[in-house]
């Protein structure tokens, strides 16, 4: 006869914090819907600059969620995959980004990207600007979600392991056969949160998008700088903005579906 497993429960007084923790989160929220002009809610967040911005910010996160997973995928399996000497300082430069200010992700952009940075005389020789374009906001977006995908994705690999991928090697599988037969497969949940979490944090950059790309509407002006630009000139739009922001977040992380999250 199968014994049924017990439960262990937890200490009550872990509710406290808890419930705490998520008032923390949640009354912000609260507080700003209750300055919603509800009225007049419909009429701000469709005026045509409204529109343009949020045009913009998706289709710059979805180009640097998909740079993200051409760069990230491959950096998650040599971390993942490989020991090497200097492993753990070239981990931590990668998560940089993670824990550094994004104004000075931004600096850092415009001092290598710039027209008077590292590459900016070779890239200016060959007619490319990149600073204060919609190819700087990509830029910016990607640089500071590229750790969300290459964290994830090296804690679902190490998860995973490597035994289904040495059986396939061992049956004469190729490298990039195995690659793409086994590990994305086995990895894919994992994959996925991590690119939902990088569209997710490309789509509420800030910092490093208005130091290295600037505020230019319909060229670099995403959703996060037009409510920003707003806040002084109209605040019942800036709420009314920002809690479209909210929501659209809220729908992009609900399909990372954290229960199969490596986080």
């Amino acid at each position: 006869m199968a014994t049924r497993q017990r439960q262990v429960g937890l200490p009550a007084w872990i509710f406290v914090p808890a419930a705490l923790g998520a008032a923390l989160v949640l009354l912000p929220l609260v507080g700003m819907g209750s300055r919603v002009e509800w009225g007049s809610f419909f009429e701000l967040v469709t005026s045509d600059s409204a529109l343009t911005a949020l045009s913009l910010s998706l289709r710059t996160s979805l180009v640097a969620t998909v740079l993200c997973l051409l760069l990230g995928v491959p950096m998650a399996l040599v971390l993942a995959r490989t020991s090497f000497r200097g492993q753990g300082l070239v981990r931590s430069l990668v998560l940089l980004p993670l824990v550094l200010p994004p104004v000075v992700g931004g600096i850092a952009l415009l001092y290598t990207f710039g027209r008077r940075g590292l590459l900016g005389s070779e890239l200016d020789a060959l007619g490319i600007q990149i600073a204060f374009s919609t190819a700087a906001v990509v830029l910016a977006q990607t640089f500071v979600s590229l750790p969300f995908l290459v964290v994830s994705l090296e804690g679902a690999l190490r998860s995973a392991g490597a035994r289904y991928e040495e059986v396939a090697a061992s049956l004469g599988a190729r490298p990039t056969t195995v690659f793409r037969r086994v590990t994305l497969p086995l990895v894919l949940p994992g994959l996925v949160s991590g690119a939902v979490l990088s569209f997710a944090r490309a789509l509420g950059e800030f910092g490093a998008t208005i130091t290295f790309a600037g505020s230019l509407e319909g060229t670099t002006r995403t959703l996060p700088l037009f409510i920003y630009n707003l806040r002084v000139v109209d605040p019942d739009a800036a709420v009314a903005m920002s809690l479209v922001l909210v929501v659209v977040a809220v729908l992009v992380i609900a399909f990372a579906r954290p229960g199969r999250s490596t986080w």
